[in-house]
């Protein structure tokens, strides 16, 4: 029996997702390492447990473990789905002599600047970036690709904490609220235009098994930018043509390049004006914003169980044949504090409610989300992509969130 570790420092649905599908797996001995532990129905999924009062560091981790394992014998698999878990994990298990990512290329995944040199060592093309400790190092950025240009954090996910700046003088503002310095760099790019998608995997053994493309609707950066966008995503049904050709070859190279053995993979890439593409950065983890669910409904399949399967076994199930559009439109709306309301529900649900695979309304009278995923959202699936991009619009234009 195997004794797989899974961090899983808040019962979120999503971790949850993954944490039940581990639990299917035949002879595996869950056992947890939580800040707060499951209730419910989830409260018996993991056979022993460890709470910890800091599930970021990597010493509570490794002290965690440890304890678990003089229950259970040591550790065969040490794994978690978050990207702001993905280096200790990996320095956990290199404590444990445990397989999986390494430090190495938990940091290449995790260090953007870092993974882009490694991207471009590779004759990828990624967006060209630096790491700002100064003012002067922003200037001497500006002149070589102008503005507006993109400040991130060296280590950031999800987009967050995510600026464009389209001045010299917005620039220098940024990097006073930002408190540069040596010490608290910030990673700058320049800006990529074009339509925004993403590339994900299932890799085996540094061999992407499984792929799927996601079209964004608009991009990430404008979305974060304007909090009362309601934006799609779509998986579209065919990407085996030579659309998307390219971006297949990139993806696998890049993954290659960073030295990833099994599990998934999420990757922001662009397709400029001129037909060019550039990737923005790649994660070695389940994509968020509902894309694993996406993902498994377009292909028919238990997506979470795909990925425990892959990280502890090493294996994948049946092949994936892609039978279905999917998509997901993202609840928001304009204005700030509490959810009041959400119009147009019936009605939406009145002419495109077949479609439908799972709804979470906003709830009303929570306090307004900050996040691109805003405070609720529609998945829905059908065999025509076309039929999706029609529904989709359906529900953005007319689903309501109001707040007070």
């Amino acid at each position: 029996m195997k004794n797989v570790v899974f961090v899983a420092p808040f019962p979120a649905e999503t971790t949850m997702r993954f944490v039940r599908a581990m639990r299917k797996l035949r002879d595996v001995r869950l056992l947890g390492v939580v800040h707060t532990p499951p209730e419910g129905a989830d409260a018996r999924l993991f056979d022993d447990m460890v709470r910890v009062s800091d599930p970021l560091s990597r010493k509570d981790i490794v002290d965690a473990t440890s304890l678990l394992a003089t229950r259970h014998g040591p550790p065969d698999r040490i794994v978690g789905i978050l990207e702001a878990l993905m280096v200790q994990l990996a320095e956990a298990r290199a404590h444990f002599k445990v397989p999986g990512a390494s430090p190495r290329t938990a940091e290449l995944f995790r260090e953007k600047a870092r993974m882009k040199d490694a991207l471009r060592e590779a004759g990828l093309p990624v967006a060209q970036h630096a790491l700002l400790t100064s003012e002067g190092d922003a200037r001497a950025f500006a002149a070589r690709v102008g503005f507006p240009m993109v400040l991130k954090p060296p280590a950031g996910m999800g987009a967050k904490a995510t600026f464009r700046v389209a001045s010299a003088e917005e620039l220098s503002r940024a990097l006073v609220g930002m408190r540069v310095s040596a010490e608290s760099p910030v990673l700058a790019e320049e800006f990529l235009r074009g339509r925004e998608f993403s590339f994900e995997t299932i890799t085996l053994a540094g061999k992407p098994k499984v792929w799927s493309i996601s079209h964004y609707l608009p991009s990430c950066l404008e979305v974060l930018e304007n909090p009362w966008i309601q934006w799609t995503c779509l998986l579209p049904r065919h990407i085996e043509g030579p659309e998307y050709e390219e971006v297949r070859k990139m993806g696998f190279a890049a993954i290659e390049a960073l030295g990833l053995d099994n599990g998934m993979t999420h990757m922001e890439w662009f397709q400029r004006p001129d037909g060019s593409l550039a990737i923005g950065e790649i994660a070695q983890r389940p994509p968020g914003a509902n894309i694993s669910l996406m993902t498994g409904l377009a292909h028919d399949v238990d997506p979470y169980l795909g990925w425990a399967r892959a990280v502890v076994d090493g294996e994948l199930d049946a092949p994936w044949e892609r039978k279905y559009a999917v998509g997901c439109a993202y609840l928001r709306g304009m204005g700030h504090g509490r959810v009041v309301g959400v119009s147009g529900v019936q009605k939406t649900r009145d002419a495109i409610g077949k479609y439908i695979v799972e709804a979470k309304l906003p709830t009303i009278g929570a306090i307004k989300a900050d996040g691109y995923e805003g405070d609720g959202y529609v998945v829905v699936r059908d065999p025509s992509t076309d039929v999706v991009k029609r529904v989709l619009k359906t529900i953005v234009e007319t689903v309501r969130v109001h707040y007070a």
